[in-house]
């Protein structure tokens, strides 16, 4: 029997969740956050590109505007009323300095307690290959979170007036198959319906059949999964790794 999931630590009061699309968090993490802004903490989202490949019937420029106003909107229904999105192309988003510069720079801006991010690893829990997109950001994140903290490393930042952020104590990883915490998302599942449901242009999308262009019906299914080793309660699960 699969070992049960402890409590993800609550000692914190800011988060800055960084991904690689819009729509990244609404498959499971953006319930958890709705939790937390409930309890009063805050959250602000960066994401790495605008979705702008994502809608093979959309032209670059007219998805990315759209995919860019959804996320917005999705990321108001669950508390954040702050999304940075940093330019990156979709699809071909590359790990280096500029990207590792970029999430420094908002680690830098926003101070947070935690950052939270989607699956880095090469597999999902499924045992699907994962996306370059995804791992890229993910890596970058975690690495840019000690970038953060140097001010030797990316001195340009210094000369924006970004002081150096050490403050970073970990990060929650959403979709990693080596989740071993959870949140309690029991009186928010509707708010992450809702907040994936507002990508309105981009589930219908989806291949004929996709399960998660049914939004109630795969978040339920989700958190009741994840409930199975968090005593029974719905959850978000987490791998949580010290930065």
């Amino acid at each position: 029997m699969a070992e049960p999931y402890a409590p993800m630590p609550d000692d914190w009061q800011r988060a800055l969740a960084v991904v690689a699309h819009p729509d990244d968090l609404e498959y499971g993490p953006a319930c958890a956050v709705a939790a937390w802004t409930a309890a009063g903490k805050e959250v602000v989202y960066v994401i790495a590109s605008r979705g702008e490949a994502g809608i093979d019937s959309l032209t670059p420029e007219e998805a990315g505007r759209i995919r860019e106003r959804e996320q917005i909107e999705a990321a108001a229904v669950v508390g954040v009323g702050k999304v940075d999105f940093l330019g990156h192309r979709d699809g071909v988003i590359e790990y280096g300095l500029s990207l590792r510069r970029d999430i420094a720079a908002a680690i830098r801006t926003y101070q947070p307690d935690i950052l939270v991010t989607l699956n880095h690893h090469a597999r999902w829990r499924s045992g699907d290959w994962n996306s370059p997109d995804h791992r890229n950001v993910g890596t970058a994140a975690l690495d840019a979170a000690a970038d953060a903290g140097n001010r030797w490393i990316f001195p340009e930042l210094m000369e924006r007036g970004l002081k150096p952020w050490p403050g970073v104590r970990y990060a929650a990883v959403g979709g990693s198959p080596y989740a071993r915490h959870a949140v309690d998302v029991t009186g928010t599942l509707d708010q992450g319906v809702a907040a994936l449901e507002a990508h309105r242009s981009y589930l219908p999308a989806l291949p004929p059949g996709h399960p998660m262009a049914d939004a109630r019906g795969f978040l339920a299914a989700k958190v009741e999964r994840f409930g199975r080793r968090f005593g029974g309660t719905p959850a978000i699960a987490f791998e949580v790794i010290g930065v």
